[in-house]
């Protein structure tokens, strides 16, 4: 055997050894859209934060993929999940929808700690004239009002069809959010659907706070295939439980929503905001 062929058969042997050692990259699910493609590059981004290879698949559906055994992470909204898993469940709050989720979850899915300072459910917009009117900042000011008041959204946005005790009137629905506030503005409506985490609410608006937990809780969490994950890999996936809230999920939005890549947002924001300091 040539002096070449001699070193070539090493390197090959070599690698193949190395190769026999190296952790399988984790597959965590997103769906194509944008929010949903950020916050699994967060869970990504945590995984390999601890030394554990993780990367980012688009799938139509990661919840039916997460099922299947097709990928192993599967991160959401508690809310959103708990439709899927218990559409008639009727909690609302934070930590009533994610006992409620944990319980509906189906055989070998579990879920990780969920987010109590992040999150991104339904809100609800009025001006500065309408909340002195409703003499209130909460949604309990809209549902005193509840026959009277008029309600926009963008075409195709979730939002609830009724708010505590209040079946609200047929919403209006606009084309996108520009039209949306301008609608607003003008007083064409009295309340505009938006969302906790939305990057794009005007300033000069009011997003009603729920103090009692009458719109239904969207925190951001971590599903993940049981038995498949190490100890230190699901407490990597729950690092993000302590460190997320509400405004800097809504900054990274929008920058993805001014064109920035998610997975380049997601890896700035986890390099500004190191895992296991202070949690």
């Amino acid at each position: 055997m040539s002096r070449l062929a001699s070193v070539l058969a090493v390197v090959l042997v070599a690698a193949g050894c190395g190769g026999q050692h190296r952790a399988p990259s984790i597959p965590v699910g997103s769906t194509a859209d944008p929010e949903s493609a950020l916050v699994a590059h967060l869970y990504a981004g945590a995984l390999g934060f601890y030394g554990n290879p993780a990367h980012v698949r688009t799938e139509p559906d990661p919840l039916g993929q997460l099922d299947s055994g097709e990928i192993r992470v599967a991160p959401g909204f508690t809310g959103q999940l708990l439709q899927r898993f218990e559409p008639d469940a009727p909690a609302r709050s934070d930590v009533q929808v994610y006992r409620s989720l944990v319980s509906a979850l189906p055989e070998g899915i579990a879920a990780g700690d969920y987010t109590t300072s992040a999150a991104d459910k339904p809100a609800i917009a009025v001006t500065e004239e309408t909340a002195e009117d409703w003499g209130g900042r909460d949604v309990t000011a809209m549902v005193r009002r509840c026959a009277d008041v008029s309600v926009g959204a963008v075409r195709g946005a979730p939002r609830p069809l009724s708010v505590g005790t209040c079946t609200l009137p047929q919403t209006r629905e606009f084309a996108d959010d520009a039209a949306l506030f301008a609608s607003l503005r003008s007083a064409q409506i009295d309340a505009a659907w938006t969302t906790t985490a939305a990057p794009d609410v005007p300033s000069e608006v009011v997003v009603l706070s729920d103090k009692t937990a009458l719109i239904r809780a969207e925190n951001v969490v971590p599903l993940y295939r049981r038995n498949e994950l190490t100890e230190s890999q699901v407490l990597a996936l729950n690092e993000i439980a302590g460190v997320l809230d509400t405004g800097s999920l809504a900054d990274m939005l929008r920058q993805v929503a001014e064109g920035a890549d998610p997975g380049a947002v997601a890896g700035q924001w986890l390099d500004a905001h190191p895992l296991g300091v202070g949690n």
